[in-house]
């Protein structure tokens, strides 16, 4: 595969601009398709909650989550919940996310192929952020997981496993957590720092900036849907849209939650899922904390953006069509509430913005990264679940490699799209 080759990279978000950016690198010629706004609100790479979380490892099915089931389809405001609607669509999935976390030794696999993805993506971010003239928005000063005992923290299977992986951090009693987050609440005594961790303080200015040092630095936008692909035997001819044909020598589906369709059309009937995620913010806060923080018993994650206190985290189950429930949101409102008590309880609601959004996601917790069976000019890279925005860094790397035929930098056998085919 020589340089120089006219690739097409269907998919504006995090990990497409990143893409289009070591494509360049790379020496070949970039279009990016999108019919909506790089960093705009329709993405999820805007609705992140901002964490470059590079131990985030542990995939969201974990052994013993099938016992918990019925409860998420008995409790549509849970951390988890499926709607009883979608069921029928969603079980072959769901029977792919129960069995990929079945065991320990699975869940295992996954922690040490993510930690190879992830590792150093702060980092990597930051050198990013400061090609794009945004260094300001990437900030590599750890992030702190808060627990309400001890206990919660030694029975997390999770932890273990990052310990297992090469994940450090720094452990807080009840008083020295006092000290960094004043303002948390006394039921939390026990916290872990991930000092290598970073955040972002707006994801999507900071796609938005990537996607403009792209287009400046030779990548043309086109604002169309993507509908198709044409091939020629195994040689990719031309991306179909709604309003033409592009043609080119390659292409990169990097769709997020609306690239199973495409990748259908060319053979490849991937198990891509949504994960329906919301979050609340609040802006011009008069408390919260000091440094990025996941509450365990909330299941959020708790972030400072040059927007406001953005609250973000649980999953729903219900498909790409169906209208969101904001009452989810109005949850993880009144979570933020409990966490930092000195924050009003008469908030305006002019102060209060909301978000609904799609985070694409394989029943493994594993993106898909890797070429096509139909044809090595299709690079597949999405399915990154909750690990989008954090992934992207290396992501964007890997599929340069994989357009100019070069050797990886990381195995990519966990992430092979045949897993599932």
């Amino acid at each position: 595969m020589a340089a120089g080759r006219h690739v097409t990279i269907i998919g504006a978000g995090a990990v497409g601009v990143i893409s289009a950016i070591e494509a360049l690198r790379e020496g070949h010629r970039v279009t990016l398709i999108d019919p909506g706004e790089p960093g705009g609100e329709q993405a999820a790479s805007y609705g992140n909650a901002g964490w470059l979380s590079s131990h985030s490892v542990i995939p969201p099915a974990e052994p013993g989550i099938w016992r918990k089931v019925p409860g998420y389809l008995m409790d549509p405001l849970g951390p988890l919940a499926i709607r009883w609607s979608y069921l029928p669509k969603a079980l072959p999935w769901l029977v792919k996310y129960l069995l990929s976390g079945w065991t320990a030794a699975r869940v295992e696999t996954t922690a040490f192929a993510l930690r190879d993805l992830l590792k150093d993506a702060p980092l990597l971010h930051r050198k990013l952020a400061e090609e794009a003239g945004v260094p300001e928005l990437i900030e590599r000063n750890g992030v702190m997981h808060v627990f309400p005992s001890r206990g919660n923290f030694d029975n997390d299977l999770g932890w273990r496993l990052r310990k297992k992986v090469g994940v450090e951090w720094l452990e807080l009693n009840a008083d020295e957590m006092r000290q960094r987050e004043p303002d948390l609440h006394p039921r939390y005594t026990f916290g872990v720092v991930v000092e290598e961790a970073g955040r972002c303080r707006d994801p999507g200015a900071y796609v938005a900036a990537l996607a403009n040092h792209a287009i400046a630095s030779g990548a043309k936008h086109v604002r169309a849907k993507a509908t198709g692909l044409r091939l020629n035997g195994d040689r990719l001819v031309a991306v179909v849209t709604e309003t033409g044909e592009i043609a080119c020598d390659a292409v990169v589906i990097a769709a997020g939650a609306r690239s199973k369709q495409l990748t259908a059309s060319v053979g490849d009937p991937l198990p891509l899922e949504t994960e329906r995620g919301y979050h609340v913010m609040i802006e011009n806060p008069e408390s919260g904390p000091r440094s990025s923080m996941m509450a365990s018993d909330a299941k959020m994650v708790v972030n400072w953006t040059n927007r406001g206190l953005r609250a973000a985290g649980t999953v729903e189950i219900a498909g790409l069509e169906a209208a969101p429930n904001w009452k989810r949101a109005e949850i993880l409102r009144d979570h933020l509430l409990g966490m930092f008590p000195k924050l009003p309880r008469d908030i305006s609601a002019s102060r209060i913005k909301t978000w609904f959004g799609h985070r694409p996601s394989m029943p493994d917790g594993r993106p898909c990264i890797g070429y096509a069976r139909a044809s090595r000019d299709i690079v597949y890279a999405f399915g990154h679940g909750h690990v989008g925005l954090v992934g992207s860094a290396r992501t964007g790397r890997l599929v340069a490699q994989l357009l100019s035929g070069r050797q990886p930098e990381i195995p990519l056998l966990p992430f092979a799209p045949e897993r599932f085919l």
